[in-house]
């Protein structure tokens, strides 16, 4: 079993195409910002040690740098919901936010997460403007690699694909 996993655990089931079904499927490129702000707003949160300090700095610089970006992806992402939810859109938002900060706040992938975010909030700044929806598009699936990596393990593991070979000697 991998390490942190608990028998019965539950995870994303696999799509089609192989990916896991996480919230980061099939955004829109306001969704993937606005999902990029939200992971590395995580991981100012979750992330401790010594680079927690130059975390936080970088992060409050991207929401006073990016402010007008951030709030045109919120903005569109809101308007999206709008537009496939109608009057429930708020609270199929607010539940798809949750899911979100949940699935990036895992425990099991705590260390692969906080190191992809801390290189992310290190590369941003730099970011063009006009460029921050292909950031976003790239970073996102590094920041979830740590959680989709630990689900294939799990389920190579669940279904008897990953067996520990005893020790000859």
């Amino acid at each position: 079993m991998p390490a942190r996993a608990r028998a019965g655990m539950r995870i994303p089931a696999r799509l089609p195409d192989g990916r896991w079904a996480t919230p980061n499927v099939g955004l829109s490129p306001a969704g993937r910002i606005w999902h990029l702000r939200a992971a590395l707003n995580v991981a100012v949160l979750a992330c401790h040690g010594a680079d927690q300090a130059v975390m936080v700095n970088e992060y409050n610089a991207l929401l006073t740098t990016r402010k007008a970006e951030l709030a045109s992806a919120q903005a569109a992402l809101q308007q999206e919901y709008r537009a496939t939810r109608g009057t429930q859109w708020e609270d199929a938002f607010d539940d798809q936010m949750t899911r979100l900060y949940n699935f990036f706040a895992q425990d099991f992938a705590h260390a692969g997460f906080c190191s992809a975010a801390r290189d992310a909030l290190a590369s941003i700044g730099s970011v063009p403007a006009a460029e921050i929806s292909l950031f976003a598009a790239q970073r996102l699936p590094v920041l979830e690699a740590p959680f989709t990596d630990y689900f294939t393990a799990y389920d190579r593991w669940q279904s008897g694909a990953l067996v520990r070979v005893a020790a000859v000697g």
